[in-house]
Order: structure tokens, then sequence, then C-alpha cells
């Protein structure tokens, strides 16, 4: 049975950083995060007979052995918990680069995740979805549920999901991508995660990050969208600051990240509501909120920031099956 899912990405508001353990991806800290409906991966799998190892194509080409690997390790999660044996073809696609901050293992595996289960012919809920996907990648579960999502955190499989806390009518927040250098970065965030207990701020982290999801989700709850910015700034800083302090330090950022940074403070200073945040990687992503979407693009505009690497994003829906297959 042949099945194709979509799957946007998303963007976290409170991040989360290390896992307490590598093989469930569970995380040391829960998270909040909004789906983007402009970044986008549509993934159809295939499970037949005729296949006689698994196939993988990502972006028209055949991926390396580290990805096929992933992607392989996520079928075979499936065949177990389907009691299948037959192998799979599975084809995917992105509509933004991959690897450089937008967190497109999320879409890519979320999508996985649908395309995969429906496709072995397995009915699961939402709740059972976003296990799976976690399974994956981490951040894969939150791009299962629509709009504003939380991610527990957890003690056990069971207990590790996401889900969404507002839809995406609540608030009409703009995700603003700047598509910095379209190469991927050199270390991965799985690869970088592993060394975030070595930060001396880690433990300071852990302490203090019940009380900022708390405040977060208060502010998001009264649309204080001054507040609901600077928390996530700051966050955003936080954790690019254990990323620089670990063992060994990763620095992500490149130098047209930067500038942005300090022309959002620059715009903002001069009256303009907007704020920054940055994942594991050196794309950057401008919060505003849609009544000022036309200002920030002017900025944009007059910053030398060519159209074509802007991508303006509302909040979204998650993972959905869809028709049209790749193949």
């Amino acid at each position: 049975m042949k099945a194709t899912a979509i799957a946007p990405s998303n963007i976290a508001f409170i991040k989360y950083w290390g896992k307490k353990d590598e093989i469930l991806r569970l995380p040391t800290n829960g998270s909040i995060s909004m789906n983007l409906s402009a970044l986008l991966t549509t993934t159809t799998v295939e499970f037949s007979d005729k296949y006689k190892e698994d196939i993988v194509f990502i972006n028209g080409q055949v991926v390396n052995e580290v990805k096929r690997k992933r992607v392989v390790e996520h079928l075979d999660r499936v065949r177990k918990f389907g009691q299948k044996k037959l192998r799979a073809k599975v084809v995917s696609i992105n509509n933004f680069p991959t690897s450089s901050g937008l967190s497109s293992s999320a879409s890519a595996f979320a999508a996985l995740t649908l395309a995969v289960v429906t496709s072995a012919g397995l009915k699961l809920k939402e709740k059972e979805l976003s296990i799976l996907a976690r399974k994956a990648s981490g951040s894969a579960c939150r791009s299962i549920p629509d709009g504003f999502v939380e991610w527990f955190e957890g003690t056990t499989d069971a207990s590790s999901w996401a889900r969404s806390i507002y839809p995406l009518s609540f608030w009409d927040i703009k995700d603003i991508v700047v598509i910095v250098d379209r190469k991927e970065k050199d270390v991965s965030t799985t690869e970088g995660q592993k060394n975030a207990f070595s930060s001396p701020f880690f433990k300071l982290r852990l302490l203090r990050i019940n009380d900022k999801i708390a405040k977060l989700k208060k502010f998001l709850k009264e649309k204080d969208f001054e507040n609901f910015g600077k928390l996530v700034e700051d966050e955003a800083l936080e954790l690019h600051a254990m990323i620089m302090t670990a063992n060994p330090s990763l620095i992500y950022w490149l130098p047209e990240t930067l500038r942005l940074m300090r022309l959002v403070r620059v715009w903002r200073s001069r009256g303009i509501p907007v704020y920054f945040t940055i994942n594991t990687g050196h794309d950057i992503h401008l919060l505003c909120e849609g009544k000022n979407k036309l200002r920030v693009f002017a900025k944009l505009e007059e910053a030398g920031i060519e159209k074509d690497n802007i991508i303006v994003n509302s909040p979204a829906e998650g993972v959905k099956l869809a028709n049209n297959h790749l193949f």
C-alpha cells in the first residue's frame, strides 16, 4: 500500500537541548513550539514484496549511509510494531534547505511516521504517532499536532509526547525565516546534543527551565507579545551559550546571522516589535505579529536581503495525509 504525508517544520520558543535517554530520545526538559506553514516535507512510502531492500530518496538523490540508517531504523520500528517483514521505498522532498537550522528533521520524520504507519495498514492515535515520531527525531513529535504545541519531557517512553495547546487560529504570529546560507551545517543537532551536559551552564538551565516554560505559556495565553518576544529571544541566546561552552564547543552562527541579530535590536529600538530566535544552525527566525509583517519586510529589503531568501510562516496544522504520491 502506498501512502503520502505532509508535515510542517516547527520553531521552538522554549528549546530542548540534551537527552536523558539517547535510545528513546527523551529530552532533559519540555518545550513549546509553533508549526510553520511554509516549511514542509512531503513523503511517500510503499511497502511491497517487489522491493528486496529498503530504498530511500531524499530531494531526488539516494541518501548517504548515515541518513539512510536513520530512515531504515524508523521503518524497522513500524515493522516490529505491526509485525511486518516487507521492505519499503521511501521518497521525500523538502521545500526548504536541509540541515541549516530550520528543523528539517522534525518535518521529515513526522511525515515519515504517518506515511509509514499508513502504508503498513496501521491506525494510531495522535499521541501514539507523536511518541513514535520522537524516537526518530525528538522535535518531530512536535510536528504531529496542530498549531501551538507543548512537548512533555516525560520519564518513560509513554509519558514523553506532544499535544496542541492552542489551534493555529489562536494568534496571528508570523515567523519570517531568513535563509543565511543554503549549505548544511558542519555538525548535526544529534551530534551536538551529545555534549550538552559538558557546558558549565547546563545544570543551571535545568533548574530554571520549568519556571521559564510557565512564563512562556502565560505570555502566550495573554497574547503579551512584548514579554513573549523577550523571553523567546533570550531563550535562543541561552541555548547557544550552552552550545558555545560545551566541550568541544560549537559555533553555528555565520557573520550574516549575527548581523541580522543586531539589526533586529536596532529595528526594535526604532519602534518595530520584532524578535529573533535561532535553532541549532545559522538561519534565523524573525517573530512579529501579522499587523507588523510589512514593516519587517521593508527593513529586510533595506538590509539587502533577497526575497528568495525570505520565507513567511503562519501557525500551521500538523502532519496530514495527502493524495498526490511522489512515485
